[in-house]
């Protein structure tokens, strides 16, 4: 893949911060993770950054995405794990931030851990996808590692390995499975003490059942399932906040963008809503 203009730079503004890095040392990332410190100028640099596409950068608007990793106080040196990242979207961002000093890990299901059929067939087709995205951009994804993990019984690294993980609109998902809970002890295991979790999520107006089918999510549930796990809620943001979103669409969630999942005749009612009304979580490992 050619290096665009906007990567030499970015990647020039990585190899300026090295020497700030070990005067701060782990002190330094620490106080910026459980803090939320306004981000680098690289991290506005992987934001901007032509090599993104034009489909995802257009939904910047309704994911914010410098503002919620300045939330989750990611620094250019940590190792940061995103559970199943899908078609990339932030795999554009936080890889080619990390890639310089850090170390971007893409946290995928297992197919092979599935039964055979839709299912494990729907997470092959995922992880192809997301791998021929890395191998076709080197420039941006050859430090990325990919590592597959079983939804029953989730490992997502060595333990205390790293220092943030994120996940964005996921929950719902384990809960309808009943993986919710393994999930999170396992985000829990993978973090070193003092290390940050960082959730959005679509926000149901109340509790929800498990097998509730709208695909939100009670934002106490969150914070509960979080705090069984170990976790301390340290601050909760309204960055990815959308009062438009009534929440009580025909196909849920899925009825807004980017799914559309709605008669063509509603199309400028729902893009009117735009995307849904999402929880900003940052939770914080305790230390011993």
């Amino acid at each position: 893949m050619k290096t665009t203009a906007p990567l030499v730079a970015a990647c020039l503004l990585f190899a300026a911060l090295p020497v700030a890095a070990q005067e701060h040392a782990h002190a330094g990332h620490d106080h910026a993770a459980m803090h939320g410190a306004p981000a680098s100028a690289p991290l506005q640099a992987a934001v901007s950054g032509d090599w993104r596409s034009a489909a995802n950068a257009a939904r910047d608007q309704y994911r914010h995405p410098l503002q919620t990793l300045e939330f989750f106080g990611v620094q250019p040196q940590q190792t940061v794990i995103e559970i199943t990242p899908g078609g990339g979207w932030y795999s554009e961002i936080l890889a080619p931030y990390l890639r310089g000093q850090g170390h971007y890990v893409a946290a995928v299901v297992d197919p092979q851990a599935l039964p055979a059929g839709g299912g494990r067939d729907y997470q092959q087709r995922t992880r192809d996808g997301l791998e021929k995205k890395f191998a076709g951009a080197p420039a941006l994804f050859d430090k990325t590692t990919v590592v597959a993990y079983d939804p029953a019984a989730p490992v997502l690294g060595k333990p205390g390995s790293a220092d943030v993980v994120l996940t964005f609109r996921n929950v719902h998902n384990w809960r309808a499975s009943n993986q919710a809970e393994g999930m999170f002890r396992a985000f829990f295991a993978v973090l070193r003490p003092g290390g940050t979790l960082g959730v959005v999520e679509h926000r149901a107006k109340a509790d929800v059942p498990a097998d509730d089918k709208s695909g939100y999510v009670g934002q106490a549930q969150v914070i509960a399932m979080a705090e069984a796990a170990g976790f301390k809620l340290e601050e909760r943001s309204e960055i990815n906040a959308n009062p438009r979103d009534t929440k009580d669409h025909p196909n849920g969630v899925w009825t807004l963008p980017p799914s559309n999942t709605h008669d063509a005749a509603d199309d400028a009612r729902y893009k009117a809503i735009g995307e849904s009304d999402r929880m900003t979580l940052r939770f914080v490992k305790p230390r011993p």
